[in-house]
């Protein structure tokens, strides 16, 4: 049986979001081999990821090898370090399906990059990227930043059980 997964903001090839974000890796490549070998002691071929944005610094070949590197069929939404380079280029690059907009998956998720406007009278929870470390209180957003989660991507079904579990609560 295949699972689903989320995640985002990986940077990869991108020295200097070690320090911003605190990240435990002495240089980008250590960084870069331990967010592949997190990737992919989770998710198999047959599974999917939609990642949500800001995922290679990299040129085309290198991010070529790194896609083609992780488990998976691979969904990209652009996040805004993604959007400097063409639909077709991530296409290129390896992703199954690249969207420039938000998605919403199984009529209760909106799939974003940067956190959407949500109150408690919308019938979502925005599961996005693009602020790391950093938080939102509430159960309309659930950030799926790598630094949140080991690094490694997040099961549908982990998702859902913490926000069903927290609505229960």
């Amino acid at each position: 049986m295949s699972n689903v997964y989320f995640t985002s903001d990986h940077h990869f090839g991108h020295e200097l979001i070690i320090d911003f974000e605190s990240r435990p890796f002495t240089n980008v490549q250590e960084m870069d081999k331990a967010m592949i070998e997190a990737w992919n002691s989770v998710v198999e071929d047959g599974d999917t990821v939609f990642h949500l944005g800001d995922f290679s610094f990299l040129g085309l070949e290198a991010t070529r090898r790194i896609v083609s590197s992780l488990n998976g069929r691979k969904i990209l939404i652009l996040g805004n370090h993604d959007r400097g380079r063409r639909r077709s280029w991530w296409l290129e690059a390896g992703f199954d399906e690249v969207s420039e907009y938000p998605l919403i998956y199984k009529e209760f998720f909106m799939l974003s990059h940067e956190p959407m406007y949500m109150n408690k009278h919308m019938p979502y929870v925005n599961v996005h990227g693009h602020i790391h470390s950093q938080k939102y209180e509430g159960k309309n957003h659930f950030n799926i930043c790598v630094e949140h989660w080991g690094y490694k991507p997040l099961s549908f079904a982990q998702i859902r059980d913490t926000v069903t579990g927290s609505e229960e609560g």
